[in-house]
């Protein structure tokens, strides 16, 4: 059968040439291509390092902002509560003040108001003793029939006063 020698010599010649393209295809595949793969899979490997790292520095960084404006904060927070307790101690001593001046003009009223108080009790007094001398005097007239002077009434009648 010919077709079956020449089988082989077909074959021969089909695994040559591919053996020879497969070869071609590797070794132009590893000298060439290869080397650009691996070119850029380092340079994206060093990217993503350098990438990394500038996170990390950015992280790093905003982290010492973060204190700094913490610490900002709190210095403000404490400058700010200072400033409420000043604020309120003044209002508290600006409103003693002016309860203390109030005080001294409510006492500077009322010493007025218990002396004008004396002054119409003692005027009173007088009139209710000279009401009661002339009373005195009107009523013994009457009941026992006898006139006395208004000097001996008023001091009568000075005399029950001073003893209730």
């Amino acid at each position: 059968m010919p077709q079956i020698a020449q089988l082989l010599e077909t074959y021969a010649s089909q695994i040559f040439w591919m053996l020879l393209t497969f070869g071609l295809i590797y070794f132009g595949i590893a000298k060439a291509m290869l080397p650009k793969v691996e070119a850029t899979i380092d340079a994206r490997d060093k990217k993503i390092a350098d990438d990394l790292a500038a996170a990390e520095r950015a992280r790093a960084e905003a982290s010492n902002l973060e204190q700094g404006w913490d610490a900002d904060i709190a210095e403000a927070r404490s400058a700010a509560q200072a400033q409420a307790a000043a604020a309120k101690a003044k209002a508290a001593k600006d409103a003693a003040d002016r309860l203390a001046k109030a005080d001294a003009e409510i006492a500077t009223k009322l010493a007025s108001a218990e002396a004008d108080l004396s002054k119409a009790r003692s005027k009173a007094m007088a009139s209710v003793e000279q009401v009661a001398a002339e009373a005195a005097s009107d009523i013994v007239a009457k009941i026992a029939g006898m006139k006395i002077s208004a000097a001996d009434a008023t001091k009568a009648v000075k005399t029950v006063i001073a003893n209730a």
